[in-house]
């Protein structure tokens, strides 16, 4: 496995970065009005990776701040992933051209798995980030706003055996509340699927949490609202990055 990831998350609506609760549109609160210079932030404290919502897209299912993503790149060497309303090959080309590392798929790879299975063929699996968004186990779809019939055991089983190789897995129940990660979920889907890059996203609360998380054997960790509440510093995270 490679060196454990501490990634910063950067979640986007009209422009500016935002967290929600447990992916409730509802429950918004805007952090800054400039996501780059948040982003520049975290490069100057040391960290290497983003990973970078559209929440706009996501609701909307097609890519609407790509603006974001072009001047981020531009303006930072951070590696970004990019998730949110890549609905089709266009768009998803589209944020690869825009400088984006990987794209984390989530709803495409429920709701049309044949064409996730193209995209991993075309572009090869490290690339592509299969993004598991959890709630009571199941997977949950269209930014977060609907729920599938699927488990995360089954979805992952059809994608590993596709040889998809990074996930990231977000308990949708922990987003935003500041109240710890599902540790034990993600201990038992990395004892299922060894050999899965599994990515914990959601819940994460203090840095403790994030050395439990390396040690549990995951590859990285997602880290937003508990950088912006001040619970985790990026000096703590940058320092952290550079022993991993």
């Amino acid at each position: 496995m490679s060196s454990f990831k501490i990634i910063p998350a950067i979640d986007i609506i009209d422009g500016k970065c935002v967290r929600l609760t447990m992916g409730d549109y509802s429950q918004k609160k805007t952090y800054s009005e400039n996501p780059v210079e948040v982003a520049k932030g975290f490069e100057a404290a040391g960290l290497t990776y983003l990973h970078l919502v559209d929440l706009d897209g996501a609701k909307s299912n097609k890519v609407v701040n790509l603006p974001v993503l072009q001047s981020i790149v531009k303006e930072t060497n951070l590696i970004v992933d990019f998730g949110g309303g890549i609905k089709s090959t266009e768009s998803l080309e589209m944020v690869l051209d825009a400088g984006a590392r990987q794209v984390t798929v989530g709803s495409m790879a429920v709701k049309d798995p044949e064409l996730f299975f193209q995209w991993i063929a075309k572009y090869g699996t490290e690339k592509l980030i299969l993004g598991a968004d959890v709630r009571n186990e199941f997977i949950s779809i269209n930014g977060w706003q609907e729920d599938s019939s699927v488990t995360v055991y089954d979805f992952l089983t059809r994608y590993t055996e596709k040889g998809v190789k990074h996930v990231v897995c977000t308990d949708i129940s922990k987003d935003g509340m500041l109240a710890g990660s599902s540790i034990d979920l993600y201990k038992k889907l990395i004892a299922t699927f060894p050999s899965i890059d599994l990515i914990a996203s959601g819940g994460v609360t203090t840095i403790e949490e994030v050395m439990e998380l390396k040690k549990a054997g995951l590859a990285g960790a997602i880290i937003g609202k508990a950088i912006y509440e001040g619970n985790i510093t990026i000096d703590q995270l940058g320092k952290l990055q550079a022993i991993c």
